[in-house]
Formats: structure tokens, sequence, C-alpha cells
């Protein structure tokens, strides 16, 4: 029954659409199949390091943590100079040749990969808040048992890997089609996506009353 109830969220969850989901796509296009792989890692470390803080902490300082406006706006400042620096590295010439193929890449190579991957989902202070919530909703139903958690959360993680395994091998098929000049837009496109995303948090953690009327009239 725990694993059934954690399936949709594992689906729900590879589908949600954040810098994550868009710099994965990337990679596996740009980088192939094992750097995504190892960049998808990095970023399921960041979820594993998030659940345990909520799992450990006491509600009242997750709920201190979880609201508190500076940190939006520290995790929506780096995301924002991150994807505006990729932006304007992007400025290099595009090379003349029509098609591009993967480049081999370096033990080091790997674990910065693992690292952006890992950095890029924790300065996302939302991302505390999904599993802050999913243990609130989902926790007193199984008792909070720990071997009913553990069982639970694993499925929703492996879940979520496997959904992300199946993006990486469709968006890897894109790479015949990806010519230089692609490549440079599709940078472009990735870059000025995370800035976006920056720039929400940022505005999260300044206008927050604000933002909740939006939230509140949409739903």
């Amino acid at each position: 029954q725990d694993i059934f109830a954690a399936i949709p969220l594992g689906i729900f969850l590879a589908f949600l659409l954040g810098p994550v989901f868009f710099v994965l796509l990337e990679t596996a296009a740009l980088k192939g199949f094992r750097a995504a792989i190892v960049f998808d890692l990095g970023v399921i470390l960041g979820d594993i390091v998030f659940l345990l803080i909520a799992y450990f902490s006491t509600s009242k300082l997750l709920k201190s943590i979880k609201d508190d406006p500076a940190l939006f706006i520290f995790g929506g400042c780096i995301l924002a100079t991150y994807g505006l620096m990729t932006y304007v590295k992007q400025k290099k010439v595009i090379p003349h040749h029509e098609t591009t193929e993967l480049r081999k890449l370096k033990k080091s190579d790997y674990i910065g990969l693992a690292v952006k991957g890992f950095l890029l989902n924790f300065v996302n202070i939302g991302v505390l808040g999904f599993w802050l919530g999913l243990i609130i909703v989902f926790g007193p139903t199984m008792n909070m048992e720990p071997e009913r958690l553990l069982v639970f959360f694993t499925t929703v993680i492996l879940t979520y890997l496997a959904i992300d395994i199946l993006k990486i091998l469709l968006a890897k098929k894109l790479n015949h089609k990806l010519t230089p000049v692609r490549i440079y837009k599709l940078k472009k496109g990735i870059s000025i996506i995370i800035i976006v995303f920056g720039v929400i948090l940022i505005s999260r953690g300044i206008f927050p009353s604000e933002l909740e009327k939006v939230q509140d009239r949409v739903e």
C-alpha cells in the first residue's frame, strides 16, 4: 500500500518543472547518458539531504527554515547568478562544423556534474518544502514508523529516477540533430530559464504575502 501510494508522487516529482528538469535534458542531449545519470544522482543526493533534514528536525525549526525570506533570496540569487554567468559564457564563437559529437568526459567532469546537480537542487528551498509536505501528509498515515517511511520515500526516489532515465534516453536521441547553432540556442534558452526561476525565488522572499494572494486567486 505504501509503495503504490509513493509511485504517483515519484512520477509527479520527475515532471516537476524547474531548473533541474531543463538542465537534465540539456546534459543528456549534449553530454550523453552517463553524464546525465551522474548529474541526476547529484540531484537525488540533494533530495535525500533535504528529506533527512525534514525528518530529523522539529516542525517548529522546519517551519522557520521553510518560510525564511532570506533563504529564498539567497537561493534565488545563486540561481540567477549561475544562469546569467552561463548566458554570458555563450558569447563564444560558434564552430562552423554542422554536427556535434559527444566529448569523452574525464573523471573530474563527472564529479563536477554530480556537484552541479546537487547544488542546483539544494539552493531551491522549495524542494525542502516539498519533502516536508510529504512527511506532514503521509507520515501520520504510517504512524511515523521508520521502516514504512523508508519504504515509502525510497519508492518515491526510485520512481523519480526511473522516469528520469526514460527522459534521458529520449533526450539523448536528439544529439545527432544538434548542430552547433542549435546547441548555442539551447544553452541560451536554458540559461534564461534558470534566471527566471532565480527571479521567482527572489520575489518569493521579497514579496511573500503578495505571492500568496496571487496563488489564492489562481486556486
